[in-house]
Parts: C-alpha cells; structure tokens; sequence
C-alpha cells in the first residue's frame, strides 16, 4: 500500500513539474483580439480631471483690458478703507509674499508659477491645527498602553487635539480558540495525562486602557478562559471535564523616573499649540503684508493718477506752444521753433500714453491701468469689469513724528518677525527637556489586583455549590447545579494581587541619547543667536525706514516747491513768447524747457507724496502696529457647541482640583497670555494735526487735446523740522494753466 502511494506521488510530482515548465509566460485566451499598440497609445496620455467645477465669474466674465485704444469705463471712487476690506473679506489665498522686504513681483505670475503647497490661504490655521500623527495608539497583547519612545520633537507632533488624544482611553478586545488532538508518549491508565490528549481552549479578553498626564498607564481587563479536555472524570486528577476561568483585574503602571511628571508628559501638547501659534503668526505676517500691499498699491496708483495729469498739463501746453509757433510760421517765422514745438508736443504725448498704459517712457512704469489692475487682484476681483478704480482718500502731508526710543520697543514687543523666532526657541527649550528626560532610566512600578471566578459554565446561573470545593465535598444534584464563574467572581471570594518593578537604563555609555541633548543645546544656542540677530537687524531697519521718512518728507515738500518754481518759469516765458519778443527761437527753447522741468517736478512730487505715506506703512509695518493702523483685529472663530460645553466643564474640574507645588500635578508655562491688539497708540503716534493732500483727479477716457479745470494741490502750510528747530512753510500749490 505504501508503496503504491509513493509511486502516485512521485508520478504527481514529475507531472506537475514537466507541466509547470511548459506553461506560457502569457496566459491565452480563446477569442484574444487585443492590440498592445492600443495601450501604448494612452499610457502616457495628457487627460483632464473629471470634476464639475465652475469657474468663478470674476475669472470667466472679465472685460477686455483697458488700452490705450480701449477706453470704456466709469469711474468708482474707493477709500483707502474699502480696498482693504475688499481685499481682507476675498482673500481666501493671501496674495502676498512672506517677510518685510518691499519687492516687485508679477503677482498674477507668483500665483500661477508657486505650487499650492507653498501658498498660503486662510485654510492654513485649520489645517495645522488638525493635523494627525500617522502613528496609531498602540497596545500590547494584554491590552496595556504602549507609550512612544524616544524625545518629542516639534515637526513629529500634529495639531493639540492630536497631541491630546495620546491620552484617550483605548478600548481592545480578542478572542482565540485551540484545538488540541494529538498522542502522547506515557503510559496506559495514566489519569492526568491520557495517551491521546484531546482538548479545546478558548481565551476571550477585553480590556481598557488609558494613559494619565502624570506618565502612569491605568488599565481595566477582563479574560474569560474556557477549558475542555478528554482526562477522565469524575476522579482525582479532574472533577468535571470542561471549566471557565473569569478575571477580572485593574493594573496600574506608573514611571519613577524617565516619562513621571505632567510636565515631560505634556510636552508633546504644548509643542502642538506651539505649532499653531507658528501658523497663527504666519497667518498675521500673511495678512499684514496684504494690507501693506494693498496701501501701497492705492497710493501707487494715486501716483499714477498724478502722472496722467502732469503728463497732460505738459501736453496742453506744448500744444499751444506748438499752435502758436506754427501760426508764426505760417507768417515767415523760422521753422526751427515750430519744429523743435512739435518734437517736445509729440514727447509729452508719448509720456502721457505711458502714464495711462505703462511703457518704458517712464521707467517701466505699468501706467495708471496696469496700478490698478494690480489694486483689484489684491482685492480679489476682476482684471476689468467696465469701472476704473480712483482713490478718494487724500495722502498724507503732515510731518509723521516717531519717538524712536518707543518705537524700539514696541517693535521688540510686538514684531510678527520676532515673535516667531521667540515660539522657536520655546520649542527648542521643551526639546531639550524631553531630551534631557531620557538620559533616565527606566524604572516602572506595576501593581496589579484581580477578582477570580471558576465554574462549570460562564453566566448560567447555579445553586449553592461550591468550585473548585474549599470545603468537605458536598454531593450535587440536579437542583442544584455548581455557580457560574461570574457568580463566583462576584462573590469576592477569590482575589489576588501583584507587584512587579521594572529596570531598564540606557545602554552602557548612553551615546545616543547624550548626543541627542548636546543637539538640542546647540540648537537652541543657535537659535538665540538668530533672535540676537534679528533684534539688531530689526532696529537697523526701523532706523533706515524712519530715515527714509525724514527724507521722503524733505522731498516732498522740495518737490512741491520746486512744481511752484517751475508753473511761474512757464507762466513768464509763456506770456514773453505771446507777446512777440524779440529772440522767439530762445524765448521758446526756454519755454518748452521750462514745460519739461515742470512735468518732472509734477511727476517727482507725485512719487514723493507717495512715498511719504508709504513709508508711514512702513513704519508701523515694523513696530506691529499696522493692522490696528487699520482698525483690523485678528479674532478666533466660533467653536461649535460641545467645544464650549467641554470646555466649561474643564474648567470648572480645573478650578475644584488642588494643584502640587512640585510640579507634579502642573506643567510649565510656555506663554504670557494674549497678544493686545488693541493699545490705541497707533494712530496716535502718526502726526496730530496731519494736514491731507487732494484727491486723485479726474481723467477722461481719450486722447484729444482738451481744456479742463486745474489740479488742486495742497495749501495748507506744512510744517518741516530742520536742524535749527524753526518751521518754514511749504509754498503755495501751483495753478496749472491748461492750453487749449
């Protein structure tokens, strides 16, 4: 017979090879009409995703851009104040760049060109905020905690309530079933152990287990062990043939040394808040930016607006100059003037269609429309909607006086820039501490106590029979079946308990770990060395910034006198060259250079009185006052209903506990409160009495040669501080003639 049985097998074996080695590498198929040609023709095919979103009407339903051949559209007069909340309420992507440094950049470019990883958007807070650790709650087969190893570090934690949740009870539960059914080599009638064992066992457990602040792991379990086996009964190795075993047992673990205290324990919840603070500043930082972006661009286009004008006075004038040189030409005059007339018209022309539309006439300059489409995709709206954008609020003139000694230390105090690094050197200080933590050893205290139950049956209720019997043995009837495991357990007659100490130090030598404290010392050397050098850095910039102000307040009002000179220039050599002196061709040279130097002293004060306000953003860019500058208080959103619930029942729990001096029961702080954001000093340090220039004129959408009412320029006399103490009044504001 087993002979005939290996022949099959070895014949089965051989086949089976010989038929493995002859398979095919591809399987065939009966009606296979595939083309691999097809395939290759969209492996790497460019597709589109399947989405139905819409894209946003001020995306699809822009208007065509203005141009100098495209002028249709209406005014609409913002203040400054309005751009800026439109710019704050649509700004779900901060359309801004990151740090203090002024730099022009294409922004429509720098958002389509940044990945979305790198841009920042209102969501940021949110998303750092829930933010979950890939590493799950883990436990071992009794259902204890298991704790992580190693030092908490800033970039492996997620947002609080992740951080939090490391001490959430965790529930686990398992069950397993044997069977057992094998010969044993012992001798026949052998009454605790037969020659063929057959048996089943069954182990169900459920257990729950949670980790305290303090380092300590409670957990409560319960095994239900159920037992069968063929060993003959009743005699005197067993009384019935199947059994359950109940336990119910509470184990706590608590740490001597490495991981006790709230204040190590807690340490990866405050890096957590700490990360959310780091986007809350980012968060600040992103939207103080666009509210300086924003100033600028209104006061940019303010320029602008500016240029257009001083670029059509410079225009209208050359034309009449121009119309009266060629009428004298029409009556023998030289034609050097009427030449030399219309050169500088058609330059004046030129500059004026670069203020309106940009060019390289004026440095580059994106022109009046090319300021304000960047003032709307600040404010989130449409390239052109048929409406021109002109600022209504009127710049600043006044001499804007900073104490600098108190600007010093409200810009140490309160800059976005320094309170970032400061969060940094706090989680480089609860690094260390954790770090320091693990040069311990291990020393773990486990103290576990236990009610047992053993019965013929789980939860069947039974009679008054003792098992196992502690007593004389008492015959069992029918009546009066043995108690159940539970009834057993419950009865409190059985109970056990156990100590057991843990010891586990470093290995010989504890490298790693020591090397891990000296990196974090040097870490955080290193980062109070960057705050070292932030804070001189900062104060150098403030210094340059309130320089620059100074000195765009100088220019300005130069610049305004120097507008005043050049208008009373054109007005002499106009009224010489319309009398008919003699020396018209110099008379006229004079005159168009006269018009020349006034456009540039236009567009010179325009850029300074620019300038100027920019430089006041600037300032309070700096000290961290900019936001309340504009009345914007960042505030945290409405929580949901639990959120305040839970939250007043911690606190009332919080208020009713006792608090141990040691720092047992108690962490560390780690911050000093709230940020005030409302001092009222802001707006109290820009000058009292701030006189205001005018607003942004008025243009007309065309190019003709036309006669318009002039500009008005400031007249309030301005103040300016020199040396000497004296104040010296800025002259009056010129009259612009405007040539037909």
């Amino acid at each position: 017979m087993k002979r005939t049985f290996h022949k099959w097998f070895i014949g089965l074996q051989i086949g089976s090879v010989m038929l493995t080695g002859c398979q095919p590498t591809q399987p065939f198929y009966l009606r296979d009409r595939a083309n691999f040609a097809e395939y290759l023709q969209h492996a790497q095919q460019i597709e589109i995703p399947d989405l139905e979103i819409d894209p946003v009407p001020e995306a699809s339903h822009a208007f065509e851009p203005l141009t100098l051949d495209n002028q249709k559209y209406e005014f609409l007069d913002l203040t400054l104040e309005e751009c800026v909340s439109y710019a704050l309420v649509n700004s779900k992507l901060i359309r801004t760049i990151p740090g203090t440094q002024r730099q022009n950049i294409d922004i429509a470019a720098n958002i389509l060109s940044t990945p979305s990883q790198q841009q920042s958007t209102v969501y940021d807070p949110a998303i750092t905020a829930t933010t979950t650790s890939p590493q799950q709650i883990a436990v071992d087969q009794s259902g204890n905690r298991v704790l992580p190893r190693g030092a908490a570090r800033a970039n492996q934690v997620g947002g609080v309530e992740d951080a939090l949740s490391e001490f959430d009870a965790q529930f686990s539960a398992f069950f397993s079933y044997n069977n057992t059914d094998r010969a044993r080599n012992v001798q026949q009638g052998n009454i605790f152990n037969p020659t063929l064992f057959q048996g089943r066992d069954s182990t169900g457990q459920m257990a729950l287990s949670k980790r305290m602040a303090t380092g300590g792991i409670v957990t409560a379990r319960s095994q239900s062990i159920y037992s069968n086996n063929n060993i003959d009964t009743p005699s005197v190795a067993r009384v019935f043939p199947s059994d359950y075993t109940q336990i119910l047992e509470f184990q706590v673990q608590h740490p001597l040394l490495r991981g006790r205290g709230t204040s190590v324990n807690r340490i990866p919840v405050v890096l957590a808040r700490i990360n959310e603070d780091l986007s809350l500043v980012d968060f600040e930082e992103r939207v103080r930016n666009l509210v300086r972006d924003v100033e600028f661009a209104y006061w940019d286009l303010y320029q602008s607006y500016w240029n257009v004008e001083n670029a059509r006075v410079a225009r209208d004038s050359a034309s009449k100059a121009y119309h009266i040189a060629y009428e004298k030409l029409q009556k023998g005059a030289a034609g050097t003037t009427e030449a030399q007339a219309k050169f500088t018209y058609h330059d004046f022309q030129a500059q004026l269609d670069a203020a309106l539309a940009g060019g390289a006439a004026l440095g580059g300059d994106p022109g009046l429309f090319g300021r304000e489409q960047t003032l709307r995709i600040l404010m989130g709206w449409a390239s052109s909607d048929g409406r021109l954008i002109r600022p209504s609020d009127k710049p600043a003139i006044g001499m804007a006086q900073f104490d600098f000694d108190d600007s010093i230390n409200e810009m140490l105090s309160r800059s976005v820039d320094l309170r970032r690094q400061r969060w940094i050197i706090k989680q480089r200080e609860l690094e260390l501490l954790s770090a320091k933590n693990q040069m311990l050893a291990n020393v773990d205290l486990s103290f576990i106590y236990r009610y047992v139950g053993v019965g013929t049956s789980l939860l069947d209720k039974g009679g008054n029979g003792s098992f196992p019997q502690n007593k004389p043995p008492k015959p069992l009837t029918p009546a009066e079946p043995p108690p159940s495991a539970w009834e057993e357990l419950l009865s409190g007659d059985y109970q056990e308990a156990a100590v057991r100490l843990d010891y586990l130090p470093n290995p010989v030598g504890a490298r790693r770990a020591s090397n891990d404290v000296r990196n974090k010392q040097l870490t955080l050397a290193r980062d109070h060395a960057l705050l070292e050098e932030k804070e001189i850095a900062a104060t150098h910039r403030i210094s340059q910034v309130l320089r620059e102000l100074n000195s765009n307040y100088i220019q300005m009002t130069e610049q305004l006198a120097a507008l005043s000179a050049a208008d009373r220039w054109v007005k002499l050599y106009q009224e010489k060259f319309n009398a008919g002196d003699a020396g018209a061709e110099q008379i006229m040279d004079l005159l168009l250079r006269a018009q020349q130097s006034r456009a540039n002293a236009g567009r010179n004060y325009a850029r300074a009185l620019a300038e100027y306000n920019k430089s006041i953003v600037e300032v309070h860019l700096l000290k961290g006052s900019l936001l309340e500058y504009n009345n914007i208080t960042l505030e945290e959103g409405l929580w949901p209903e639990k959120a305040y619930w839970d939250s007043s029942g911690r606190t009332r729990e919080r208020s009713a506990a006792r608090s141990v001096e040691s720092g047992a029961s108690r962490p560390t702080l780690s911050s000093r409160g709230e940020l005030p954001q409302n001092l009222g000093t802001a707006n109290q340090a820009a000058t009292p009495g701030m006189s205001a220039a005018a607003p942004a004129p008025k243009i007309e959408p065309t190019r003709k040669d036309q006669k318009d009412s002039a500009p008005v320029e400031p007249s309030d006399p301005v103040p300016l501080k020199k040396a000497s103490g004296k104040k010296v009044q800025a002259p009056q504001a010129p009259k612009f003639d405007w040539g037909a």
